[in-house]
């Protein structure tokens, strides 16, 4: 019950609006991901930057599994294999940011796409994080059983060979 896993790798792209800019977003994730992206609407309405509650601004997919440690791997050697140690938080996750989408390993330029950066996080966790999850008879996951941010460096050290700065 202590093996850390990673629970689930997020991608996400912001654009700040909607329209065919979006479209080139989901796209450039659905070819990185093999999987369906999903659009992120704005919560508030923002006059600054043009942009109403409601609107399509951002899309993001969510991978586990399997297909979630091969893109993670993917993703830092795209980073360089290294991480700094603020990317990391107290509960066992680690987020970080790509400038260009053309640095991942497999993805090509495509001139009808362009460039989109995107930002990524990665929830680690352990066996037994489904009482939190579940509909029926819910409970808290115990202080003892949540990951760590050394815990969370050290599997990001052993198991992906990432260099922790």
């Amino acid at each position: 019950m202590c093996d850390i896993r990673i629970g689930k790798v997020v991608l996400n792209i912001g654009v700040g609006k909607s329209g065919d800019v979006l479209e080139r977003a989901k796209r450039t994730l659905d070819d990185l991901s093999n999987q369906k992206s999903c659009p992120k609407m704005a919560k508030r309405t923002v006059r600054d930057f043009g942009i109403h509650k409601g609107e399509s601004i951002a899309a993001m997919v969510t991978l586990r599994g399997d297909k979630a440690l091969e893109t993670l791997k993917r993703l830092l050697v795209a980073k360089g294999m290294r991480i700094p140690a603020s990317s990391f938080d107290g509960r066992g996750n680690c987020s970080f940011g790509i400038k260009e989408h053309i640095e991942i390993p497999n993805m090509r330029y495509d001139p009808d796409i362009g460039i989109f950066g995107l930002n990524v996080s990665a929830a680690l966790e352990r066996p037994g994080y489904r009482v939190s999850r579940r509909r029926r008879v819910r409970s808290k996951v115990g202080r003892n059983h949540v990951v760590t941010k050394d815990e969370a460096e050290d599997f990001f050290k052993k198991e992906l060979g990432v260099e922790v700065y």
